[in-house]
């Protein structure tokens, strides 16, 4: 960040900046000028900036603030440089202070003539273009002459401050070295290869040379701190330049210069000391030298300080972070260390509470048996529960890992550690006062329950915690209310639909009878019963939610929303609660089995109130059982009625997102047919014929009449000719009119876009109108302004229309929308050839430096049409910059893949579609690997056709060079007999299946479940999604190709498979697996041969083998009785896809699991087991004794050192031991303060304080108690001796 500066900037010492990922970089201070530049920074700094080495070793914050007071700003002579050339530079900076100050008064001066420009400009607007036409043509003059000159005055102010920054004669020996590492400045391309070396050397030394200067500058005793801040910082950037230099540290020698450091009575010397340290950490060994330096105890006294010295308890505890990692680095982490952060994470006021919750549960990862031993599993269970950690959610993420296998969960005492983090909503008190609490622990009840660990560590006890988070429904706490329900919401993974805010307002669904518009709120995704679709979009994330309703419908979720219904005193959350209500009663009906869905449909309690004239709530329940008919109704309405309920959870608008001339609008209630009065009448409102003035006009009228009335041939002349409605219309819409043109680009301004498309479409279908726009000065302006970019034409011009500012800041955009609208109908085609527009677009093709033009052009272009345009795409395709053949590839998509909310199959053009498919298939070989990644995964969503599929293997595309990017996409022609004697031919079958069975089948598991992974990961909620994301969304969450699947399609490929006898491996190794087994190595497989055997056995071909095994009762029993929670999740999944096969559902039923059918009978592939309680339990573990054994030992150790002659150092040592109790604590520390008053020279004694440090290893104390502690000794002094081994206590003291 750049140091903030003015004429009054205060100086102090030391100065902390941080550059991103927490790499801090102690500072000196200096003054600074107004352009923010540092005066001693005018010699050339050099190295690579912190900013692009990467967070350094331990490093988790982003700010590092110095808290030292301000102080002279004397040089001082032993190193500085000489006078004669600080005076130099400070001659050289003012002359350039002064240039810049003219600068910035000149630009200043135009910005003041550009904004009267534009405010004459908006003045003249209101008033007749043709009076004020050639005052606004000068106006316009002299604004773009002010934009040319103020982009001229801010290069040469950019080139000033660049140039004051590196002087001819650079100075040297200054303080401003240390800014070498500077994020301010991007590394030089020579930084490399100079390795400018530091402090002054020459550039040609060697880095050894350099280490061994600097830590010989770093024996001086006496100089300020920031002498020895500025070396430290010179080691460390010499570090960064040459990370394999600390492998040859020596030291004896190093490691005296950094005990030094971290003894210096100054904060900033000891922080800089704990960087220097943390950066030259190479390995264990390493870590293993830095503690014999007695680091153990140094940063114990540094993190037990108080927050005057915030910035070396940073470092401090970042140094410790960076042993985490080395391998196996959490080891060498003493129990000292351990117990000071649990002391500093359990004490809530402190600042760096937040981080060490962080570093104890990363250790609680790497070594869980540390944290539980050292009495860190309290801190981490209050931040999970009180709600007050930020990272709940990450935090949940660590009790998730541990509870995942026996070896690691048997270091939780109870294993209902999850089931802390309901206690919020579960207390009334608590509900009603602490909002963000219980905000976050929302969050990260959300994320527990999208986990296989929480779900199964929750499904104890009948589902006691989720049944009291249900329960408490009924609390009168309306905050908690609204985070239940939303949280319900999340966790089923229903969007709401878009008219969901009206009808929590009140409103009656009776008046959206606009059907049109519901289409696009949950475009419908494949189903499993569409004809001639490949189906391969296998939705996990679907069965997994199926799983979560039938617990949630076992613990009661429909009695408790509808109590809540009947109790809500608010209107809002009744029909929040009541449109939940309705939604998980359609997603039973869709996703669960009919023994579980249908004794909740028909709702006999509300029904029966409803009937109950004489209860109190029959009006409340008929009311609700009508909102919740009128709700299922009009969801019917949408297409989202049809599809898998799980695949709408994705949905987006697609069709948006890939055509930007796209328009979500309601279908006009005007019709064609409407009579002449009528129509005048309506033509007359519009405001259009009374004035010029576009502002004044009636938009959503104009739009309702060009989509209605003027559809009409007779209507449409009528407005032509006997008035002058749409010749203003288009006027309107003319570049140089300056009124469309000039509109800034917002997005209520889309309207005049979109009103302008419907316009073109309107006049097209009509030959009167196509008769208007061919000679219609509109097209010919246009063509004018694409003329003044082509180079051939000869036209050009100061400030052409599309100019890139004008493209991003006003509505000259929308012009290439209406060309591309023009395009979609082959009478645009001729405007565009009488007008020469098309030699137009190949030249805007070929322009180097306007990729926004190129995209905006070839974007909107409509290319179903055979012609030029799609001459201009191949050549965009093939000669464009690689970013415009990325965008111009990602194009062909919408030409090969149907529209998500389509209910029928693809219907496309033939033709079209051949066309894109050949496109797609030459873009394999272009060679830039991204273009060829973006055509794979285009060709791979397309080959989910049949027809598709054969055409591209028709192709015959050699995909070799690709390596691993194509092989999802040779996966694909296996499923067809062509595409596998295809491959077979290339000798590619055989290859490939050798590798998936010796390596790749495991691979495929980290791969899936980094997909479901991915589609849990909260994401930011957004309408439209851009061309790079849209196939990306697509894929997670689904099962990815696999190669036993796609083999099992074909017959050929299920005679191969049965030929290698894969399956039967497969099916032997889940045979013989024993529960107990929890080898890492050994999980995987079984893993991976559960994904092959599922996959194979969703296919109807693959049936067969699953019979001939009999390997669905042993996938089962591995879902029913594994230990590792995780691979009983992949179970469930594979046994979710085998039910897809008619063999593989009737196996299951006799298994004890249910599949939900569709209405002809086929599988969705949702299987549930009949019963879930059996399912979802776990067998109990043992609590490891290992802590029971530590505390025996520190027990022990706690004895030895209340061994003493002294009858005073006894009693002290027993005080310190009552410290740790918090009913003596307050008794101890009085009596220990008595008798540092009368025996202050006991505290000065190493034995005594040897004694104390390992009594606060060994027992648990609270941060500020410890910090009492190490107070009350002279720890300055004794720590000293400590590091220097001096043993000898004076005479005095040991008398």
């Amino acid at each position: 960040m750049a140091p903030s500066s003015g004429p009054d900037s205060s100086v102090t010492p030391v100065r902390a900046t941080a550059s991103e990922g927490g790499n801090s970089t102690l500072y000196p201070a200096y003054r600074f000028g107004k352009d923010g530049r540092s005066y001693s920074n005018s010699s050339a700094v050099r190295g690579a900036s912190p900013a692009t080495i990467g967070p350094g070793p331990g490093s988790f914050s982003t700010e590092l603030k110095s808290t030292i007071s301000s102080r002279s700003i004397t040089p001082r002579p032993d190193f500085m440089a000489p006078v004669a050339v600080e005076e130099d530079g400070e001659d050289y900076i003012t002359t350039s202070e002064r240039k810049q100050e003219e600068i910035r008064d000149l630009i200043a001066k135009e910005l003041k003539i550009k904004t009267g420009s534009e405010n004459m400009l908006e003045a003249l607007q209101s008033k007749n273009p043709k009076q004020t036409r050639e005052q606004r043509l000068r106006v316009d003059s002299e604004l773009n002459s002010s934009n040319r000159k103020i982009a001229e005055l801010r290069s040469q102010l950019e080139e000033e401050i660049q140039r004051s920054k590196v002087p001819s004669t650079p100075p040297r020996n200054r303080l401003t070295g240390l800014f070498r590492g500077s994020p301010l400045r991007e590394p030089s391309r020579n930084d490399d290869a100079n390795e400018i070396a530091l402090d002054g050397e020459n550039p040609s030394e060697s880095p050894t040379y350099v280490l061994e200067e600097t830590l010989q500058a770093l024996e001086a005793e006496g100089m300020q701190p920031d002498y020895y801040v500025e070396r430290a910082n010179n080691l460390v950037e010499l570090f960064k330049r040459h990370p394999t230099l600390k492998y040859d540290l020596v030291w004896s020698v190093f490691g005296l210069r950094v005990q030094t450091m971290l003894l210096n009575d100054s904060k900033e010397v000891a922080a800089a000391g704990y960087r220097l340290t943390r950066y030259a950490i190479a390995d264990i060994k390493s870590l293993r030298v830095i503690r014999s330096l007695h680091t153990d105890e140094i940063v114990i006294l540094s993190l037990v300080k108080d927050s005057k010295a915030a910035m070396e308890r940073e470092q401090a505890l970042k140094f410790v972070r960076a042993f985490l990692e080395v391998k196996d680095g959490v080891r060498e982490i003493s129990k000292g260390i351990l117990r000071t952060i649990i002391a500093i994470a359990e004490h809530h006021e402190d600042r760096l509470r937040p981080m060490c919750i962080l570093t104890l549960s990363e250790i609680f990862v790497k070594h869980p048996q540390s944290v539980v031993s050292a009495g860190g599993m309290g801190p981490l269970n209050d931040a999970l529960s009180d709600g007050t950690y930020q990272g709940a959610e990450s935090l949940a993420g660590i009790f998730l890992y541990i509870m995942d296998t026996p070896s690691r969960r048997k270091y939780l005492e109870s294993g209902h550690e999850l089931e802390a983090v309901f206690a919020p909503f579960t207390d009334a008190l608590v509900m009603h006062s602490h909002e963000e609490r219980l905000r976050s622990n929302a969050k990260a009840i959300a994320a527990i329950l999208k986990t296989w660990p929480g779900l199964i560590s929750l499904a104890s006890n009948r589902f006691s915690a989720i049944r009291s988070l249900l329960q408490s429904l009924s609390y009168p706490s309306l905050h908690a209310q609204d985070l239940i329900l939303e949280l319900l919401f999340d966790i089923l993974r229903i969007k709401p639909p878009s008219w969901s805010s009206s009808f929590l307002a009140g409103r009656r669904l009776t008046t959206y009878g606009r059907v049109a518009q519901f289409k696009a709120d949950r475009p419908r995704a494949p189903s499993v019963s569409d004809a001639g679709a490949d189906n391969s979009k296998i939705d996990l994330t679907a069965h997994f939610t199926a799983l979560i309703l039938a617990i949630l419908l076992k613990s009661g979720l429909v009695e408790a929303l509808r109590d809540l219904i009947e109790s809500a005193e608010d209107a809002a959350h009744r029909r929040k609660a009541t449109l939940l209500l309705t939604e998980a009663l359609k997603l039973a009906s869709q996703t669960l089995p009919t023994a579980l869905s249908s004794k909740i449909q028909v709702l006999p309690e509300l029904f029966q109130t409803a009937f109950e004239l004489e209860s109190p709530n029959w009006s409340l329940a008929g009311i609700t059982v009508y909102q919740i008919d009128s709700i299922s109704r009009t969801l019917r309405r949408t297409n989202n009625s049809s599809g898998t309920y799980g695949e709408s959870f994705k949905s987006t608008n697609f069709e948006d997102s890939l055509n930007p001339a796209a328009v979500d609008v309601a279908k006009s209630k005007l019709g064609p047919t409407m009579d002449e009065t009528q129509f005048r009448t309506l033509i007359l409102e519009s405001q259009v014929l009374n004035t010029v003035n576009y502002l004044k006009w009636k938009w959503d009228l104009i739009h309702g009449l060009i989509e209605g009335p003027l559809t009409n041939p007779k209507r449409l002349e009528e407005a032509m000719k006997a008035t002058k409605f749409i010749k203003r219309l288009v006027g309107f819409y003319r570049p140089f009119k300056y009124r469309f043109s000039e509109i800034r680009n917002t997005k209520p301004n889309q309207r005049y876009v979109r009103t302008g498309c419907a316009l073109m479409r309107t006049l097209m279908t009509n030959p009167e109108g196509v008769r208007y726009l061919m000679d219609n000065k509109l097209v010919r302006q246009l063509a004018e302004c694409l003329a003044q970019l082509d180079r051939m034409s000869g036209l050009t011009s100061a400030s052409p229309i599309f100019s890139p500012e004008r493209m991003s800041e006003t509505l000259t955009g929308g012009y290439f929308t209406i060309i591309g609208v023009l395009s979609s109908d082959s009478n645009g085609l001729a405007i565009f050839e009488k007008w020469h527009m098309i030699n137009m677009f190949y030249h805007i093709i070929e322009l180097s430096a306007r990729d926004d033009l190129i995209q905006a052009l070839l974007g909107n272009m409509d290319f179903s049409i055979d012609g030029h345009l799609r001459v201009m795409l191949s050549k965009a395709l093939t000669a464009c910059s690689k970013e415009n053949r990325i965008y111009s590839t990602r194009l062909l998509r919408k030409y090969v893949v149907r529209d998500p909310r389509a209910q029928e199959p693809f219907t496309g053009d033939v033709a079209n579609v051949q066309w894109a498919l050949s496109l797609l298939v030459t873009q394999l070989y272009d060679p830039e690997v991204e273009v060829c990644e973006v055509a794979v995964k285009i060709l791979e969503e397309a080959c989910n056709e049949k027809s598709h599929l054969e055409y591209v293997v028709r192709c015959r595309p050699a995909l070799d060079h690709l390596g691993e990017i194509g092989a999802p996409l040779l996966l694909r022609f296996l499923s067809t007999s062509v595409g596998y004697h295809y491959l077979a031919g290339l000798d590619y079958i055989t290859q490939e299946m050798d590798d998936w069975f010796l390596g790749r089948n495991d691979t495929y598991v980290t791969l899936v479940e980094a997909s479901i992974a991915r589609a849990y990961t909260d994401r930011p909620s957004r309408s439209r999604f851009s061309l790079e994301e849209v196939t990306d969304v697509q894929g997670q969450g689904t099962v990815p190709p696999h190669f036993y699947r796609e083999l099992t399609r074909t017959t050929e490929g299920c005679k191969l498979l049965q030929d290698s006898g894969h399956f039967y491996e497969f099916a032997s190794i889940i045979r013989d697996y024993e529960m107990s087994d929890e080898d890492p190595e050994m999980v995987m497989k079984v893993k991976g041969c559960l994904w092959a055997v599922g996959n194979v056995g969703s296919m109807d071909l693959g049936a067969t083998f699953l019979e001939e095994t009999d390997v669905v009762q042993w996938m089962v029993k591995i879902a029913r009785e594994s230990t590792i929670m995780s691979l009983k999740g992949t179970a469930f999944f594979t046994l979710g896809l085998i039910s897809r096969s008619l063999h593989g559902l009737e196996m299951l039923a006799e298994c004890g699991w249910d599949t939900p059918t569709d209405g002809m009978g086929r599988s969705l592939g949702l299987c549930i087991p009949s019963n879930l309680e059996e399912f979802l339990s776990i067998q109990s573990w043992k609590t490891s004794s290992h802590r029971q054994t530590v505390e025996y030992i520190s027990a022990e150790r706690v004895k030895e050192a209340l061994c003493d002659n002294d009858p005073v150092v006894l009693k002290i040592l027993g005080w310190v031991v009552d410290l740790g109790n918090a009913v003596l604590t307050k008794k101890a520390a009085s009596d220990i303060h008595a008798v540092k008053t009368r025996r202050p020279e006991l505290f000065q004694r190493r034995n005594l304080f040897e004694k104390v440090l390992l009594i606060l290893e060994n027992q648990h104390m609270r941060l500020p108690v410890r910090r009492f502690l190490v107070n009350s000794f002279d720890h300055k002094n004794l720590i000293r001796r400590m590091v220097f081994e001096d043993d000898s206590d004076s005479e005095d003291e040991l008398n």
